[in-house]
């Protein structure tokens, strides 16, 4: 096993950068995470409910999401009612599965720490606060 100062020696090991705070809120994640499911987009009421979300919210994580490239949306009409349809862009897509493999990374590096067990013994010198 490395000594634990060659562990740290690794500058930003962990700070995942490429975890966007944009795509990393719960609503927001939940929003990409449906319309990566589905390829062809989502009306605004199936994404409503598959992301459990208020009319007002998901329509404000929409737009901070279509501000930022992320997502393209139309309105239309079906039935003689209007209907708004929300899909990943190009460059969504990309920084969708870019921020997945990152998150993946994370999820690797928090599972092999905890098969390691139980921690070491805590080095002479120190004290709990």
């Amino acid at each position: 096993m490395p000594e634990r100062n060659d562990r740290v020696r690794q500058p930003g090991r962990f700070a995942y950068g490429g975890l966007e705070r944009l795509i990393h809120e719960k609503a927001r994640l939940s929003i990409l995470s449906s319309l990566a499911a589905h390829t062809d987009g989502l009306v605004f009421g199936d994404l409503k409910a598959l992301c459990a979300l208020t009319d007002g919210n998901l329509s404000r994580q929409i737009q901070q999401l279509q501000e930022a490239g992320i997502v393209e949306v139309w309105k239309g009409q079906r039935h003689n009612r209007p209907q708004t349809l929300v899909r990943l862009s190009k460059d969504g897509r990309k920084r969708f599965q870019e921020y997945i493999s990152v998150l993946e990374n994370v999820v690797a590096d928090a599972s092999s720490t905890s098969r390691r067990g139980s921690p070491a013994a805590i080095p002479d010198g120190f004290s709990p606060v």
